[in-house]
């Protein structure tokens, strides 16, 4: 029994409407949420250490880097540019005559605040070229500026 002549069966209809509304408050949520910042330099002190002085100082190699990325090596300047070069000039430091016990001496960095980091970075990459696995930073004392 059809009681329903004539009448004929309607498509079903996908409506878009709600989904649009869903999606727009979505991407508003995002919007919002999102931070558009920019990265900034970020302004670095050195670190300040308070220790005990050693009784017997160990034989030491002083590598100063300075603000325009000059390298001195026990307070004499040298020329050096690359890591090659200054792991040379380290090596000639540990040959010297003040180091008479063969120790392997210890490297300690001297960066001004100001020097690029890649000479840092050079330094600690010359020190491993010439086989010093002793290598320390030197910081300001607490208090002195």
């Amino acid at each position: 029994m059809n009681f329903r002549k004539g009448r004929g069966r309607e498509e079903p209809e996908i409506n878009l409407i709600p989904f649009i509304d869903v999606l727009l408050v979505i991407v508003i949520f995002l919007m919002v949420t999102t931070t558009y910042s920019k990265f900034t330099a970020l302004q670095i002190t050195l670190p300040t250490a308070d220790a005990a002085k050693m009784a017997e100082p160990p034989f030491t190699i002083n590598v100063a880097v300075t603000a325009q990325g000059q390298y001195a090596v026990n307070k004499l300047q040298v020329s050096s540019k690359d890591a090659a070069d200054l792991a040379e000039d380290l090596r000639t430091a540990a040959q010297s005559d003040e180091n008479k016990s063969k120790e392997t001496p210890m490297i300690i960095i001297n960066a001004d605040a100001m020097s690029p980091h890649q000479m840092v970075i050079n330094v600690l990459e010359a020190a491993r070229m010439a086989g010093f696995e002793k290598i320390t930073f030197a910081a300001q004392a607490s208090g002195h500026k």
